[in-house]
Parts: C-alpha cells; sequence; structure tokens
C-alpha cells in the first residue's frame, strides 16, 4: 500500500478527475436528449426503419439503420424438430452455477472436485466522490 505522503496523486488531481467526471456526465446527459429529439425527428420525416439525413449550413446529420435478424430460438428449435432436422440444433453444455452452489453447500460436492475449474477476473474501476464534513 502506498503511504499518502508517497503518492504521486495530488488533491488538484482528484478534485479535476471528479469535476471532468460530472462534466462527463452532464454532457452524454445533454447529448442523448439531442439524440432522442434527433430520432424523434426523422421517425416523424421516414419512419422509425428508414435511414436519412439533413444538411444544415456546414453540418450534416445522419441516421443509419442496423438491421438485426436471429431466429426466435423457442420456436426455431421445435419447427426444426417438428421436420426432424434435429442436426440444425445446437446442444450447449455448461455448467449450472446455482445448481453448483448449492451442491457445494449440501456437500454432495466438494472444493477439491472442481479444483482449477473456477476462472476468477478482476476488472479494476476508479471512483472519485466528495467527503461531506461531519
Amino acid at each position: 500500500m502506498v503511504k499518502q505522503n508517497d503518492s504521486f496523486i495530488t488533491d488538484e488531481m482528484l478534485v479535476k478527475y471528479y469535476e471532468l467526471n460530472k462534466k462527463k456526465k452532464e454532457i452524454e446527459l445533454e447529448m442523448n436528449q439531442l439524440k432522442d429529439l434527433f430520432q424523434d425527428y426523422f421517425n416523424k420525416l421516414v419512419g422509425p426503419t428508414n435511414k436519412a439525413e439533413i444538411t444544415i449550413n456546414n453540418y450534416k446529420l445522419q441516421r443509419q439503420i442496423r438491421k438485426i435478424e436471429k431466429f426466435n430460438e423457442d420456436i426455431t428449435v421445435k419447427r426444426l424438430e417438428e421436420l426432424n432436422m434435429n442436426d440444425l440444433i445446437q446442444v450447449i453444455k455448461k455448467p449450472d452455477d446455482v445448481k453448483i452452489k448449492s451442491a457445494l453447500q449440501l456437500g454432495l460436492l466438494s472444493e477439491s472436485n472442481l479444483e482449477g475449474c473456477v476462472v476468477t477476473s478482476y476488472s479494476p474501476a476508479i471512483s472519485v466522490k466528495t467527503l461531506t464534513p461531519r
């Protein structure tokens, strides 16, 4: 652990990060509101599934439409089974976390049985908050 005196982190850095993070949230909120306005405008102009663009002075506003198609899993599996096309259905084997934890608690499974099976990952997150004096 780094002592506070030996740190390269200064009060000014924390204040700047805090203030920038506040501005970032405000900017994101305002941008999302503008995006919603733009979407509403284009929805009324050309409909919700059409791309569009307008130019005002030297700025061009464009809306792209991404089409995503995927199969409804339940209906498609049922239909493929009816057609005896079982080769087109994936069987995915994966551990059931809830059942494994229950089996461990009940003693049906021991930690040593799962040695080498557990993958642990870490993701750091930075947070700066103001402390209110008491």
